[in-house]
């Protein structure tokens, strides 16, 4: 049969359903040699923060201020009762009576009282949520302006 005729390879080259020299049959399992090599250590990856999304960062940052600021109010509303408990005020009130020579004149709770605090604690929590989300989207744009300068902030994080 000459080289040419079906069902017959040609010098050189594998037959039809045959792998070629170096490659492995299909479905066939790797041998030792082929087996992947073991990794020593941990892994690495180098990552760059190259740009934030002004966006992203005030929605993050508002909600983080509120938090916040719910929890500065809880705060105060807390450290108030248990001061008023401890009977601070009260003695606070006593001594001032004293040093004056008139206890009736004098009244603590007219100017730390329970509902002025609480609203005094709203207010600067309002005004902490407005400046700090103003503060972190500034600094966004700010960032992303340097970043493009510098090329951003480069990170390693390793697996150990």
């Amino acid at each position: 049969m000459p080289a040419g005729q079906p069902g017959q390879a040609r010098a050189g080259q594998p037959r039809p359903g045959q792998p070629r020299p170096g490659q492995a049959r299909p479905g066939a399992r790797p041998g030792p040699a082929a087996a992947r090599p073991v990794r020593r250590g941990p892994r690495k990856a180098r990552l760059s923060l190259a740009r934030l999304d002004p966006w992203s960062v005030l929605k993050l940052s508002f909600l983080l201020s509120v938090a916040l600021g719910i929890v500065g109010v809880v705060v105060t509303a807390v450290v108030w009762n248990v001061v008023d408990g401890m009977g601070v005020f009260a003695d606070v009130n006593d001594i001032v009576g004293q040093v004056t020579g008139d206890s009736d004149e004098f009244d603590i709770y007219s100017y730390v009282g329970f509902e002025r605090m609480l609203s005094l604690s709203v207010v600067i929590s309002v005004a902490n949520v407005l400046i700090l989300t103003a503060l972190a989207t500034l600094f966004a744009f700010v960032y992303n302006i340097s970043s493009g300068l510098v090329g951003g902030l480069h990170v390693t994080l390793t697996d150990e």
